[in-house]
């Protein structure tokens, strides 16, 4: 890949929990300045590496380094025993060869390290890698209602439970409606350094477009990618400012509208007007 990518990415959630905040008893995350809703960049990077290894079936040079249940240090002394490196985190550190071809090693087969970068120093020492893709924190077009909802449960957990007449009472946290937006910027020198081809490119747009069909939760509702807007430069380091790029993409609620409920209720305009010069718009990928 020799180009720059920089891109808008639409999505929303429908009666459910984007995002839950630990901090804050798993609410929707918001912003407490001005109400708008918030959706962390490791979210949708959860969801893009979960796509992938549906996809790809956790084959090299698609496997997953971060995803639950693994333990990184064991992936990354894998790469050195299988380099012939005989270092471990415990009795002997690495070179910086050997860093440097571990670092290559994870690379090659590790789809999210070369997307997004990793941090592979805890252990025997792989080094680290900064990512050619990185996202932003999503926010809401406009505020959302966080609601916090009362359920009930018929079964008892245990005899004691079982004894006492009333349900079991529960919580659950979500909002009725929000629509996010998400800047996406994608790098072609990092991409260079870390082997992200234009596979691995076409692999990202897969999972924005589907990632949402394959992690349903009652919890987070319904949620669903409603518009990608790529803005392809014809050069290494970018033909215009991502910034401005950016604000060729307004997103506006219907003035008949009082309470966005669905996609239906916004408009999205993009300028393509004196466009400059070797960017081009991409906006059929949804």
């Amino acid at each position: 890949m020799n180009t720059r990518y920089d891109f808008v990415y639409l999505f929303d959630c429908k009666d459910g929990n984007p995002n839950g905040d630990p901090d804050a008893a798993n609410s929707p995350r918001i912003d407490p300045q001005d109400m708008h809703g918030l959706v962390s960049d490791v979210c949708l990077k959860r969801k893009i590496r979960n796509y992938a290894l549906l996809a790809k079936g956790g084959e090299a040079p698609f496997d997953i380094f971060v995803q639950q249940g693994s333990v990184l240090n064991e992936k990354i002394q894998s790469a050195h025993d299988d380099l012939g490196n005989k270092v471990d985190a415990k009795n002997k550190k690495a070179d910086r060869s050997q860093v440097a071809s571990a670092r290559d090693a994870m690379c090659k087969r590790y789809y999210d390290v070369r997307t997004f970068g990793a941090v592979m120093s805890t252990g025997a020492n792989a080094g680290q890698v900064r990512g050619p893709v990185q996202l932003t924190f999503s926010r809401s077009i406009d505020t959302i209602l966080p609601l916090d909802v009362s359920i009930t449960r018929m079964a008892a957990t245990d005899e004691k439970e079982a004894e006492k007449p009333n349900q079991t009472m529960g919580r659950k946290n979500l909002i009725p409606y929000g629509l996010y937006r998400c800047h996406g910027f994608i790098s072609a020198n990092l991409a260079k350094q870390t082997g992200f081809s234009d596979a691995d490119l076409e692999l990202l747009w897969a999972a924005l477009t589907n990632m949402f069909d394959n992690d349903r939760s009652a919890s987070r509702g319904t949620m669903a990618p409603q518009k990608l807007i790529i803005f392809k430069h014809e050069s290494e380091l970018g033909n215009a400012p991502a910034h401005k790029l950016f604000e060729r993409v307004t997103v506006t609620r219907n003035p008949d509208v009082d309470a966005a409920r669905s996609f239906a209720d916004y408009t999205v305009t993009i300028n393509t007007d004196n466009l400059p010069n070797g960017v081009t718009i991409i906006s059929d990928k949804l």
